[in-house]
């Protein structure tokens, strides 16, 4: 994707703010249910996460591939909290953050785990991987904080281009249209109802097939790769 001047200085924007929100309190504003994680309770939570929304899921995930030989992709990888989850299942994890402090903290987090790659990506695109493909590919928390359709349309764009024919992109959008969202902020992202949902995977080269939470901020799609 070609960033116009505009979309330049949002994607900086981004980097700037979720810098600063890792320097502040990353936990908090990774998992914002609660101030005051201890390290042992936010690491908990990705484990958690992964239970209900990857271990209930394997089926659709895996294919009957032995997830140990599975090459996975995290966007928005944060402090690692899910990523940890996950490289205890999969063979390979390979996880992206637009923000280099978030990456200090997930590189501590990830020190001693094997099979996990972490990148800087330009807030966009996924560039940065190079030709790397992958079997299975997640997204936690993070595009309900970004309030362009255009780098949401890119990054499911470039995941499609990822993965191969019958496989799994499973994330999460904010799901309540009556939420307000201007161009620019990095916290509250654009809403989507389950028509441009559809209208985003048929753009981007999938089927939804499944979604749950409709309505609410956190609308799960399953995005099958066409």
């Amino acid at each position: 994707m070609s960033a116009s001047p505009r979309l330049t200085t949002y994607l900086e924007k981004m980097r700037a703010d979720w810098d600063a929100r890792a320097r502040a309190n990353a936990a908090h504003y990774i998992a914002d249910g609660k101030a005051d994680w201890t390290r042992d309770e936010f690491y908990r939570s990705g484990i958690i996460d992964v239970e209900r929304h990857i271990l209930t899921d394997l089926e659709n995930i895996c294919r009957g591939k032995d997830p140990r030989r599975m090459r996975v992709l995290e966007l928005g990888c944060g402090a690692g909290r899910i990523t940890r989850a996950l490289a205890a299942i999969f063979g390979e994890v390979h996880a992206v953050d637009i923000s280099p402090e978030m990456l200090k903290l997930a590189e501590e987090a990830l020190a001693g785990c094997p099979g996990v790659h972490l990148y800087q990506t330009d807030g966009a695109t996924l560039s940065v991987l190079g030709s790397r493909t992958f079997d299975f590919a997640f997204s936690c928390c993070v595009f309900h904080n970004i309030s362009s359709h255009e780098v949401i349309h890119s990054y499911v764009t470039d995941v499609g281009q990822r993965l191969a024919p019958g496989a799994l992109f499973k994330f999460e959008v904010q799901g309540c249209t009556a939420v307000q969202s201007e161009f620019g902020d990095t916290w509250v992202g654009v809403p989507f109802s389950e028509d441009e949902a559809r209208s985003l995977a048929q753009d981007c080269g999938f089927e939804l097939r499944y979604h749950a939470g409709a309505g609410e901020e956190r609308f799960w799609l399953w995005f099958f790769k066409n």
